[in-house]
C-alpha cells in the first residue's frame, strides 16, 4: 500500500494569475510485520487544475454535449482526465503536468515532489449560487503498474480582481538590476515567485486603492406622502470582509417611519441567451440584515459585515452577479404622528390638579406613553446597488472551511 498526501502550501484561497504551489508526497508505510514488508511500484503520476461549472437545470439551459466550445477538457484529454466522474462541464483547465515516472518506494521510504502551477486570470471566480456553480480543483493521479487510474482532488477557491490582467509591470526596475552589479552574499529571487509577489502587492494596492475613497452620499426617503427622512453613506465600493456603515436622519421627515430593514443581498441573474423560459430571470440571497423600530428615532445607523466566504460581483458568459442594499420602510399614514401616535399622559392617582395650575414635576415623572393598538402604515421598498472587490486571498483562507490538505491509499 502507498499512502498519497496533498498539502497547498499557502492554504486554500488564492488570487487569479498567482502560482499555486502543492507538495505531493508519497510514502510506503511499514507494517506491523517487518518481515512481510516489500518494495512498492509506481508508473506515474500527474497532477492539473480545472474548474468545473454545475448548472440548475431548471433555471439555465446550456448547450448540447456534443458541442465542445464549452468542454475545454477535451481538447486537452489523455489518459489522465482529471473530471472523470465529475459533475458539470470542464470550463477551465491547465495543462497536465507529469510529477515522475517509475517510482520504486522502499518500506518505510517517501518522497515529495512540488507542483507549481499559474492560476489562469481569465476565469471565473469560485462560486456558489442558485443557478450555477463554479468549483476549481487541483487533481493528482497516480496508477499502480497493473492497476486503475486513482485521482486525488483537492478543493480550492479563486477570487478574481478585474484588471490585473491588462496590466503591465514596468521594465525600469528589471533594466537597472541587470546594470547594477550583482552582490553574491544576497541570495536573489527566482523569477515566477518575484513576480507572484508583485502581483499579490499590485492587487492589494489597488484593492486599497479602489475601496479607501470617501465620498458623502445622501439620498432623501421619500413616498406620496411627503418626505420620510435622509439617508447617508460614505462609500458604494467594498471589499469582502468590510462593513457597509450607514446612518438615518428622521428629524426632518413629514412622515413618521415606523420601522425599517436593511439586507446586504447578492443578484444572480442569468444572462438572456442561457435563461430557461419559465425560469425566473434573477434570484436574491441575503447575506446580512438590521432591523429597527425607530419610532420617535431623530439618528440612528446600521452596520453590515460583508461575510469573508461570499463571492465578489463578476459577469460571464453564462451569469452575472451584484451586490445590493434593500430597504424596506414602514410608514404611518397620519402627517402629525407626533400627536396620534404618543398617547396621553395621565396625572397620577391622588394627585388633584386645577385647570390653571401648572404640571408638577412629580406628574411628569409618573407620565405614562401608551401607544396605538392600531396603526394604518405604508410599506417603502427601496435598493441602492453597491460594488463588492474580492480581498487579500491570505485574510480570507483564514476562515475556509476548504481543507488544505487531502489524501488516499493505492
Amino acid at each position: 500500500m502507498i499512502e498519497v498526501s496533498a498539502w497547498l502550501v499557502r492554504g486554500a484561497v488564492f488570487l487569479a494569475g498567482e502560482a499555486l504551489e502543492c507538495l505531493v508526497t508519497l510514502r510506503n508505510p511499514l507494517p506491523p510485520d517487518a518481515t512481510s514488508a516489500s518494495s512498492e511500484m509506481l508508473a506515474w503520476a500527474s497532477a492539473q487544475i480545472h474548474c468545473q461549472l454545475h448548472a440548475s437545470e431548471s433555471r439555465v439551459a446550456m448547450p448540447p454535449a456534443e458541442d465542445s466550445r464549452h468542454d475545454v477538457q477535451a481538447e486537452n484529454e489523455t489518459v489522465f482526465v482529471p473530471n472523470r466522474g465529475e459533475r458539470g462541464k470542464c470550463i477551465l483547465s491547465t495543462p497536465p503536468k507529469i510529477l515522475f515516472c517509475d517510482l520504486r518506494l522502499d518500506p518505510g521510504e517517501s518522497k515529495t515532489y512540488s507542483y507549481c502551477e499559474t492560476l489562469p486570470v481569465d476565469g471565473p471566480p469560485s462560486f456558489r449560487g442558485q443557478a450555477v456553480k463554479y468549483v476549481y480543483k487541483l487533481t493528482i493521479g497516480c496508477q499502480r503498474v497493473n492497476s486503475p487510474i486513482k485521482l486525488l482532488r483537492v478543493p480550492f477557491r479563486v477570487l478574481v480582481l478585474h484588471g490585473l490582467k491588462d496590466y503591465h509591470f514596468p521594465q525600469e526596475a528589471d533594466a537597472v538590476a541587470t546594470v547594477a552589479p550583482s552582490n553574491p552574499f544576497l541570495e536573489e529571487e527566482e523569477g515566477p515567485a518575484k513576480k507572484d509577489s508583485r502581483l499579490a502587492d499590485l492587487a492589494t494596492e489597488l484593492l486599497m486603492a479602489a475601496t479607501s475613497r470617501r465620498s458623502l452620499h445622501l439620498y432623501n426617503i421619500s413616498n406620496s406622502r411627503g418626505k420620510v427622512g435622509t439617508f447617508c453613506i460614505f462609500k458604494t465600493v467594498y471589499k469582502i470582509g468590510e462593513d457597509v456603515v450607514g446612518t438615518f436622519n428622521f428629524s426632518e421627515g413629514d412622515v413618521p417611519c415606523l420601522q425599517y430593514l436593511v439586507s446586504l443581498q447578492t443578484e444572480e441573474r442569468v444572462q438572456e441567451g442561457f435563461r430557461r423560459q419559465r425560469a425566473p430571470p434573477a434570484s436574491f440571497s441575503t447575506h446580512a440584515r438590521h432591523q429597527e423600530a425607530c419610532l420617535h428615532t431623530a439618528r440612528t445607523s446600521f452596520s453590515l459585515p460583508i461575510p469573508l466566504s461570499s463571492a465578489p460581483g463578476f459577469t460571464t458568459n453564462i451569469v452575472s452577479l451584484k451586490w445590493r442594499l434593500h430597504f424596506e420602510f414602514v410608514t404611518s399614514r397620519e402627517a402629525s404622528s407626533s400627536s396620534s401616535l404618543a398617547g396621553g399622559e395621565s396625572p397620577p392617582t391622588g394627585t388633584p390638579e386645577g385647570p390653571s395650575s401648572p404640571p408638577s414635576s412629580l406628574s411628569r415623572e409618573a407620565s405614562l406613553w401608551t401607544g396605538e393598538e392600531q396603526v394604518e402604515v405604508d410599506t417603502l421598498s427601496w435598493d441602492l446597488p453597491i460594488k463588492v472587490l474580492p480581498t487579500n486571498p491570505l485574510l480570507a483562507s483564514y476562515i475556509s472551511q476548504l481543507p488544505s490538505s487531502s489524501s488516499l491509499a493505492l
